[in-house]
């Protein structure tokens, strides 16, 4: 499990076109890696909305965004098309990413249990190093950019 302090992996996955993204990639800058439990979800779509919304703010501040689920590059297309989302979703079909960074756990709804996806953040900084992480309790989906730009 990825915590504060590790560095992260070099490859972290391929995106919503199948592209491989890398950690090297974003050398120099910062990375706010989140990942969220489904596409085209309420809270899963808020949260997205407000990385977009305050998408050039983040990178004004040296930050860019990548986001992570296990759904499939063809739901992440149709999720950042309806949304007009500025930043790569990486399709973790495998749980390769979710299971290496500890989100991938038992969760539940309404008394039923099943494996699914932490919302967590993952702050990596300039030389790669996971300097913050948002928990789930700590996000708030409608306002998690700014959420974000309050730690700067």
């Amino acid at each position: 499990m990825i915590q504060i302090g590790d560095k992260a992996p070099e490859v972290l996955g391929r995106d919503e076109n199948g592209n491989e993204i890398r950690l090297s990639s974003y050398a120099g800058r910062k990375l706010v890696l989140y990942f969220y439990p489904k596409d085209m979800t309420g809270g899963c779509t808020a949260e997205a909305c407000s990385l977009r919304d305050h998408h050039a703010e983040l990178r004004r501040q040296g930050y860019e965004v990548v986001g992570v689920s296990v759904d499939s590059e063809q739901s992440h297309q149709k999720f950042i098309a309806k949304n007009g989302l500025p930043f790569p979703l990486i399709a973790d079909t495998d749980h390769r990413l979710v299971e290496l960074f500890g989100v991938w756990a038992e969760k539940s709804m309404y008394g039923r249990k099943y494996m699914g996806t932490l919302r967590t953040t993952f702050i990596i900084n300039e030389e790669g190093i996971v300097e913050t992480v948002i928990q789930p309790k700590q996000i708030k989906t409608k306002v998690h950019a700014e959420q974000i730009l309050e730690m700067v």
